[in-house]
């Protein structure tokens, strides 16, 4: 995971974001990889690092970078 240790959310942020990565979980075929979770924790936690607190596109945009990444 890369290094988020600079960011600090609120609780409500952190209930914000952790609702997204939920529902952006919610949305991948079985079985869901521990890297795919990572990308969209990463994706989350950047996205609101730059002020965005919409689950909605945390989620969306969470899943659209998972989309565009690289395959392994």
């Amino acid at each position: 995971m890369k290094n988020f240790s600079n960011a600090a959310f609120s609780p409500e942020v952190i209930e914000l974001m952790t609702a997204a990565l939920e529902a952006a979980v919610a949305t991948l075929p079985e079985p869901v990889h521990s890297s795919h979770v990572n990308a969209l924790a990463e994706s989350i936690l950047r996205t609101a690092s730059a002020g965005q607190r919409n689950v909605a596109d945390l989620q969306r945009i969470a899943l659209m970078e998972l989309q565009l990444a690289p395959r392994k």
